[in-house]
């Protein structure tokens, strides 16, 4: 009876996979084929420079640049998967890198960190403090300018917790399968967490994520004050919700990446309104200034441009002249500071690509 109970979910989970599998990164047929009519529409952005940083750090090989971000001073912070002891479930892959404006190496930021296990993202506040996003060890940590650890989100699993929960078998099986979930998620942990973005107000916004499918606000002391969200299509449920930014006007921009759109809350995170047109939102940005713009990167390597309402503005495809042309640009992480330079990190390249547009 267990070897049939066993064969059976292994082979209901092989179905699911495949299912998954045909749908791909990108969507259905029928929605790849909606989404490139959108596109003969919109404009085209006109790119002045295409520049592949040559970005070198003493005694190692950059990894998948995971998360790019810069300061105030336009120094450039990487939160790259480097580590030459190899990936997460049973090593580490996450090293923060420091380069000035020029692209220069500066330093390494909180070397031999025990929330540093599979670097997501990074992300600088208007106060120069850069935040770690670990989406293997789930927790968030800020940094002031200086490199100095000083509040900590999350809490990371112990070794056996993290080998417990995550067999495979168990946890991603087919949902006929009784082992099957999708946890709402606990207060004070998150679930293989993605990004992290701030209102005007010093609040804390953070897609969570890969295992749970949620978005939480968390007040600038580190209280946690609203949950939303669950699994699914609808309203107010996310599939995997990838990636988050906020306005001026402390608007929270959601990228709900697999259901292709980005949901649009207020500050309290109640529901505004949905952004469709522009692929898998895997990253965004918003520019600063009093005219602001929104940056969406797909997983295909395309870029968009949109005001604030969701209008896209012009569009361009990136990568397609460096790396694997079958895997194109998975574009994992976007800074934008201003609407004429846009800084990308790769989850299928070894490098940042800095964009000058026109």
């Amino acid at each position: 009876m267990r070897i049939r109970t066993l064969a059976t979910m292994l082979g209901a989970l092989l179905a699911s996979t495949a299912a998954g599998q045909s749908q791909g990164i990108n969507g259905t047929a029928e929605f790849r084929a909606q989404q490139e009519a959108l596109e003969k529409t919109y404009p085209q952005l006109q790119v002045v420079e295409d520049k592949y940083m040559q970005l070198a750090i003493p005694g190692y090989t950059m990894g998948q640049t995971m998360g790019v971000a810069t300061n105030s001073k336009g120094h450039l912070f990487v939160y790259s998967r480097s580590n030459p002891q190899g990936i997460a479930r049973g090593g580490a892959a996450a090293m923060i890198w420091e380069f000035d404006q020029n692209g220069k190496y500066v330093k390494e930021w909180g070397p031999h960190n025990y929330a540093a296990s599979f670097a997501h993202g990074i992300r600088v506040d208007k106060n120069d403090n850069v935040w770690q996003v670990d989406e293997g060890s789930g927790m968030i940590v800020r940094y002031d300018p200086k490199g100095q650890q000083n509040f900590w989100l999350g809490r990371t699993p112990e070794a056996i917790d993290y080998l417990e929960a995550n067999l495979e078998i168990l946890k991603y099986a087919h949902p006929t399968v009784a082992f099957n979930r999708r946890p709402v998620g606990r207060k004070g942990e998150f679930g293989r967490e993605t990004d992290v973005a701030f209102d005007s107000k010093g609040n804390i916004f953070v897609p969570d994520g890969y295992e749970n499918s949620r978005v939480v606000k968390i007040s600038p002391d580190g209280h946690w004050l609203k949950m939303l969200g669950t699994f699914g299509s609808g309203q107010d449920q996310f599939n995997t919700p990838h990636t988050i930014a906020v306005d001026a006007q402390d608007n929270v921009y959601v990228g709900d990446r697999g259901n292709f759109r980005i949901q649009v809350y207020d500050s309290d995170l109640n529901y505004k309104r949905t952004i469709t047109g522009i692929g898998a939102p895997w990253a965004l940005c918003i520019t600063q200034g009093p005219t602001q713009y929104m940056f969406s990167g797909d997983g295909n390597g395309k870029l968009y441009k949109m005001d604030m309402t969701g209008k896209v503005l012009g569009m361009t495809i990136t990568g397609q002249d460096h790396g694997s042309v079958d895997v194109g640009d998975l574009i994992h992480s976007l800074d934008c500071r201003t609407p004429n330079t846009v800084y990308i990190g790769s989850a299928s390249m070894f490098d940042v690509q800095k964009l000058t547009l026109k």
